[in-house]
């Protein structure tokens, strides 16, 4: 007589008990204390502060009114603040353009290892340890009319003076300012996504006779979109927040030719003493480059998909 085995039944572990679970989750809660603590601190509580001030007439010195919605509604009658809009669109087209082409270009060209390409990319990234208020500076003292080298040597081979007080120049020499000391940084963050494309990918590319350029077009910058990405967002929320080289280069002048966005709310908040229409416009300002940000970043990865 045959003797029918029962089935064996399934081991099973036991679970962690719940105060094990409860300690795990609290330790955890722990460690992320301090920067949740940093972050509220230092930018939640700070920009509700901002938004609350835009709902009032903020003085510098005295008590605060309650006159929602008059400091947006004021913006679009700011002759000054339309003038510095235009200028910082303008601004931030030309240098993301460039500051790109740079960029990438400086970044292919010391993609690969050989002689002296260490020594390249040390000199291009150098002036990225440069404070940019000291850079500032040093573009003002070499295109100063009285101590600066820079419009004397334009001068004598019959170029147009950088300081000559045009409203394209002063663009100009914010332009040179940016493009030298931002395009090694970029051209890091670059090079770091060009060499994280696998070599294999290239090789098999040129097996097949790829040119350079298909490879680059096919291969390289579909690769590269997350970095491009990046880059991009740094560049253009740079730009649209673009306040020291103007400050200290022109002061905004010749005319407010040169008076950038964050130009205006330092006027508004430290000139005219009026906090309230100043945390308008920075309000209007965050909300601008939160959904500028959002739509490039979701038309960049959707290409990627």
């Amino acid at each position: 007589m045959m003797t029918l085995l029962a089935p064996a039944r399934p081991t099973v572990l036991p679970s962690a008990p719940p105060r094990r679970k409860r300690n795990k989750q609290w330790i955890g809660a722990l460690y992320a204390a301090p920067t949740a603590f940093v972050v509220g601190m230092f930018f939640v509580v700070p920009l509700a502060l901002v938004v609350w001030m835009s709902l009032h007439h903020w003085p510098l010195l005295g008590a605060p009114t309650l006159n929602a919605p008059e400091n947006y509604a004021g913006l679009g009658e700011d002759e000054l603040l339309r003038t510095a809009v235009w200028f910082t669109l303008k601004y931030t087209v030309v240098v993301t353009v460039l500051l790109f082409a740079l960029s990438f270009g400086l970044a292919l060209m010391v993609q690969h290892r050989g002689r002296g390409v260490g020594l390249l990319r040390t000199a291009f990234f150098l002036p990225a340890a440069v404070g940019f208020a000291s850079a500032s500076l040093l573009f003002l003292g070499l295109l100063s009319d009285e101590i600066g080298p820079v419009n004397d040597l334009l001068a004598g081979d019959g170029y147009l003076s950088l300081t000559s007080g045009s409203p394209n120049t002063a663009l100009g020499s914010a332009v040179v300012l940016v493009l030298w000391r931002f395009a090694g940084f970029n051209m890091l963050i670059l090079l770091t996504g060009l060499q994280a494309i696998p070599l294999d990918v290239y090789e098999a590319a040129r097996l097949d006779g790829a040119t350079r350029w298909q490879i680059f077009r096919r291969i390289t910058v579909p690769l590269m979109r997350p970095t491009i990405a990046l880059v991009l967002t740094l560049m253009i929320t740079g730009s649209l927040l673009a306040f020291d080289q103007f400050w200290i280069l022109t002061r905004g002048g010749p005319d407010n030719s040169t008076t950038s966005l964050v130009m205006v709310i330092y006027r508004e908040a430290f000139i005219e003493l009026d906090l309230g229409s100043a945390a308008a416009i920075s309000v209007v300002l965050l909300g601008v480059l939160i959904v500028f940000n959002a739509i490039q970043l979701g038309v960049l990865r959707r290409r990627s998909q």
